[in-house]
């Protein structure tokens, strides 16, 4: 097994788009994460195709992709909380233990034939809830492996590792059901559940708790969503994740229905499906670094939603394996660059702190997206046809985000996020008592200037409470119109202190600019108080 402590460094690989191998823990997670990703594609493919023999109605099939993603939407924020809180190593290995133990239950629950289609839902939702717990993480962890100029080339190979397994994880599953059964496809999941728990048990990552304790668990949830809200990038990057997603899963809820109704279409014609959406997944892959070199990312999004509808029209309305082969392999390939740039959008707009809790809330996006599309477009087909919902589908699909680019857009400058220990946080002779902290910040500025100066402080507002804080007020002087007044309200003097690990290169920034409004030649005058 190889050592993920190895810190030798191998000769540049030449493609850009695998330079992150260079580095060798990245190369053994990487390969962790294709085992479970494989674990993940055959755990869906088993139980998407048992349940078209338990309940084949599509309203049932479509369900258990339902049932897949919903966990990670419900989960997601307190997923993220917790990787962010707690040692990132030992909490990935428990969601991993957490599947195999499922893949266990799934196993059993089939060999003694005891399997109903609300009990496959029930445990399809709690291997799902492995995969809400493991995937911040994983998300979180990334950054830490590579330098960031070679981040957006990680993040494609995660997709390449997704992919990848999304042509393994079928195959391997469609070749076990043809010759043992479901009930084997879950007790693989389980071994490879275990072998990379073994793994990830082997990786000596330093954990480096924070001076102040532990973040407490429904104040980290609440900073989390905090950090989000207050976002406008963020924001923006989830609401295109969500409609993609939304309108692009009717395609892989209904592939197995859409599978059967094809000539001779059977286990083989659905693996064979996913394993060529795969292939055009990894191709896209390694043709990501050039094209971000010459196109927007707004650009990349547009055309990737254009080309999964139009791969979804093909498998809709000409449903043979010659249009379909071509139009899935086309679909692997909007998917990835799709995703794989609102990603790295994501990524860009995180700084470490919280890192997993914002990239949870983008799974949220992704799968509350996936849960709710794959339950509405099956409806849709109960009440019309596999064929027509899938086409529906893909014409709203593509009329979403061309609404969305042109109604909702990204404003400013992306922030330096690089930490920065630019401030000392404050001293007491003795800890202040328990109750809230509220910290006023006094300015004087030329009142002419006081709109200039009102609109910044927005900009302040949204900082301080993406750093963490309860509150924010700007006061104006009624007898001074010159003199403001910033009063921030932090949750107690521990989630105080907590601010300053958090302050950025971009904070510097803004404060700076803030002093530049103020007049005399000290600096404004900082009072606490405890309420």
């Amino acid at each position: 097994m190889p050592d993920p402590t190895l810190t030798t460094r191998r000769p540049p690989l030449g493609l850009a788009a695998l330079a992150p191998f260079e580095h060798a823990v990245f190369r053994v997670l990487w390969l962790t994460w294709l085992m479970a990703n494989v674990s993940m594609w055959m755990n869906d493919v088993a139980a998407a195709w048992l349940m078209t023999s338990l309940a084949p109605s599509p309203v049932w099939v479509a369900l258990v992709q339902t049932a897949a993603t919903l966990p990670v939407f419900l989960l997601g924020l307190p997923s993220g909380a917790l990787a962010d809180t707690l040692d990132r190593r030992r909490y990935f290995l428990g969601t991993q233990v957490w599947i195999a133990l499922v893949a266990l239950t799934i196993c059993t629950v089939v060999l003694l034939d005891a399997m109903t289609p609300s009990l496959l839902l029930a445990l399809v939702f709690a291997n799902g809830i492995g995969l809400a717990m493991r995937w911040p993480v994983f998300a979180a962890i990334v950054p830490e492996l590579v330098p960031r100029q070679q981040l957006p080339q990680a993040l494609a190979l995660n997709g390449v590792s997704m992919n990848a397994s999304r042509i393994i994880g079928p195959l391997l599953a469609g070749a076990i059901i043809a010759a043992l059964g479901s009930a084997w496809v879950f007790l693989l999941n389980a071994v490879l559940a275990c072998v990379s728990a073994v793994i990830i048990w082997r990786w000596k990552r330093e954990h480096t708790p924070s001076p102040l304790g532990r973040e407490p668990f429904f104040s980290a949830l609440r900073v989390g969503w905090q950090y989000v809200a207050q976002s406008p990038r963020l924001r923006v990057v989830y609401l295109h994740i969500a409609l993609f997603f939304f309108h692009s899963t009717a395609l892989m809820a209904l592939l197995p229905l859409l599978a059967l109704r094809m000539e001779g279409g059977n286990a083989a014609t659905f693996t064979l499906l996913l394993a060529t959406m795969g292939s055009g997944a990894i191709v896209s892959a390694m043709l990501l670094p050039r094209l971000r070199q010459n196109v927007t990312r707004d650009t990349v999004v547009w055309w990737g939603s254009a080309l999964q509808a139009l791969a979804m029209a093909l498998v809709a309305f000409l449903p043979s394996l010659v249009w379909s082969v071509p139009a899935m392999f086309l679909a692997g390939m909007a998917w990835i660059a799709t995703a794989n740039s609102l990603s790295v959008s994501a990524q860009m707009s995180l700084p470490d702190w919280v890192r997993a809790r914002g990239m949870s809330v983008y799974q949220m996006a992704i799968m509350g997206g996936a849960a709710a599309g794959a339950a509405f477009w099956g409806q849709v087909a109960s009440w019309t046809d596999v064929h027509w919902s899938v086409g529906i589908a893909a014409l709203s699909g593509i009329t979403a985000v061309t609404l969305a680019q042109r109604w909702f857009k990204e404003r400013g400058l992306i922030e330096d996020l690089t930490p920065a220990k630019a401030w000392s946080p404050p001293t007491a002779d003795s800890t202040p008592p328990p109750g809230r902290i509220v910290v006023c910040i006094h300015y004087h500025i030329d009142p002419a200037r006081a709109d200039d100066f009102r609109a910044l402080m927005q900009e302040s507002r949204r900082s301080r409470l993406r750093m963490g804080a309860l509150g924010w007020e700007l006061w104006q002087d009624i007898g001074d119109p010159g003199h403001f007044v910033e009063c921030i309200t932090d949750e107690n003097w521990n989630e105080h202190l907590r601010r300053f690990d958090r302050v950025t290169a971009s904070d510097v920034a803004l404060r700076e600019r803030k002093l530049a409004f103020h007049l005399g030649e000290t600096p404004p005058v900082v009072t606490r108080y405890v309420v």
